[in-house]
């Protein structure tokens, strides 16, 4: 290889150097076109080891828009203990840039609240429901059923991307007609309870979730 290398003009080595190390600077850029946000934790939150990479939403917005959804019949339920999960593909969660660990007091553990104002109009989620609805199959009554954040918006859950929500059903045993009452929201609040307290990271919060909510308790030993 030396005797190839002197054999090159030095006009020319010059050259492949200089190409050699413009190719090397932009290897690290993403050129899909789709940015690298979405790819990536928020700013300040802990990502545990062998973590999923959650995408990154818009954040509470000031006027919001109906989201377009999945196409009819593209999602599928799955089950556990009877219990549905979203699907891993159409629903995969999104969080707030908004929320991180550093800012916790100021959003999502602070007194008085933080989800009422960042919360979308019925006017746009009910739209959303409906064609959501559709791209799960779902057949039930709305009125049992929750247009569900996967990952709540008390654990910095994206307010209105498509991907942190779903038209989740009602628990097994559930009477229909009784209205919405299941049994992820209970972990919810326990997550978000353990977050503030800073018994959990809120990355490690967003993960359990994600993962099945049905376990998330136990795999972060809050049970």
């Amino acid at each position: 290889m030396g005797s190839i290398c002197r054999a090159v003009p030095p006009v020319l080595l010059s050259c492949l150097l200089l190409a050699g190390c413009s190719s090397g600077s932009q290897s690290g850029l993403d050129t899909s076109g789709k940015g690298g946000a979405s790819a990536q934790a928020p700013t300040g939150s802990s990502v545990p080891a062998g973590a999923v990479k959650i995408p990154v939403g818009a954040g509470p917005q000031a006027t919001y828009t109906v989201q377009q959804q999945p196409p009819a019949g593209s999602c599928h339920y799955r089950y556990e203990k009877s219990e549905p999960l979203e699907d891993l593909s159409c629903t995969p969660g999104a969080v707030s840039p908004a929320v991180t660990q550093a800012n916790l007091a100021a959003t999502i553990c602070r007194k008085g609240g933080y989800t009422k104002n960042i919360r979308p109009p019925e006017a746009i989620t009910g739209k959303e429901k409906r064609a959501n609805a559709a791209s799960y199959g779902y057949k039930g009554s709305l009125g049992d059923a929750e247009y569900d954040h996967l990952i709540s918006l008390q654990l910095g859950g994206d307010p209105n991307d498509a991907r942190n929500l779903w038209v989740e059903p009602a628990d097994p045993g559930h009477k229909p007609g009784g209205g919405i009452n299941n049994k992820k929201d209970p972990v919810e609040t326990k997550l978000h309870t353990a977050v503030c307290s800073g018994k959990v990271t809120l990355a490690a919060a967003q993960q359990a979730i994600v993962a099945d909510w049905t376990t998330a308790l136990s795999k972060l030993g809050l049970n």
